[in-house]
C-alpha cells in the first residue's frame, strides 16, 4: 500500500500539463511534473503504479517515492523545485576564528631564514598551531586566494589610460588572481 498519495487539484494538474506542453523548462521539472501526472489519484487522474511509470520514464521507483512524499509534505512548488542542500557536503575546514588564525599567521612574520610564507609553510604552521588537524598546501592556496580576491577593492585597482582590461593595483604591479568578473566591477564598464 502507498505512504504517500498524491491527489492533485484540478489547477495544479492544468500547471502540470502546462509545464509539460511548453518544454521550455528545465528537464528535471518536466520529468517531476510527469512523474505527478502519471501518480495523480484524484479524480481525473492516470493513477499509475510506480512501477509502470519508472519502466514508462525511465526513473526509479525510490524518485517516485522521494517525489511523492515531497509533494505531500512540503507541495507542489517543493516538487518543482530543486531540493536545497540542508548542509555542505563537506563542512569547511576554515570558518570564523579559524580563517582569521590562518590570515593572521600568513600576515605576520615569515620564519627563519625564509623572506615569506610558502603555502607548505604554512600548511605545517597552522597544523603546528592546533588550528586544525590536518591540512593540504592546496586548502591553504585556496583560502588565501579566495581571500585575496575578496581583499581587492575598487579603490585598491588603478587603471592605466586606454587600457579598459587591464588592471594594476595601486603598486603598479598586475594582479593575475583577480577574477574578471572583478576586473569588470572595477572599471565599471561592462565586457563586449
Amino acid at each position: 500500500m502507498k505512504k504517500w498519495i498524491v491527489r492533485l487539484e484540478a489547477e495544479e494538474r492544468a500547471r502540470l500539463a502546462q509545464l509539460v506542453r511548453g518544454g521550455k523548462t528545465a528537464a528535471y521539472k518536466i520529468r517531476h511534473a510527469n512523474v505527478l501526472l502519471a501518480v495523480d489519484e484524484a479524480d481525473g487522474g492516470r493513477g499509475l503504479k510506480d512501477e509502470e511509470v519508472s519502466r514508462t520514464l525511465g526513473i526509479g521507483v525510490r524518485a517516485i517515492e522521494s517525489l511523492r512524499q515531497r509533494f505531500v509534505e512540503e507541495g507542489l512548488e517543493a516538487c518543482l523545485a530543486r531540493r536545497k542542500q540542508e548542509r555542505p557536503s563537506i563542512e569547511p575546514m576554515f570558518e570564523g576564528e579559524k580563517e582569521a588564525k590562518l590570515i593572521a599567521v600568513a600576515c605576520g612574520p615569515a620564519p627563519k631564514d625564509r623572506a615569506r610564507w610558502t603555502v607548505e609553510l604554512l600548511a605545517d604552521r597552522v597544523v603546528e598551531l592546533r588550528i586544525v588537524e590536518a591540512c593540504s598546501p592546496a586548502t591553504i592556496q585556496r583560502m588565501l586566494k579566495k581571500k585575496r580576491v575578496e581583499a581587492v577593492a575598487k579603490e585598491d585597482v588603478v587603471h592605466s589610460a586606454g587600457a579598459e582590461r587591464r588592471v594594476r593595483l595601486c603598486d603598479g604591479k598586475r594582479d593575475r588572481g583577480v577574477h574578471s568578473a572583478l576586473r569588470c566591477a572595477a572599471t565599471g564598464r561592462l565586457h563586449g
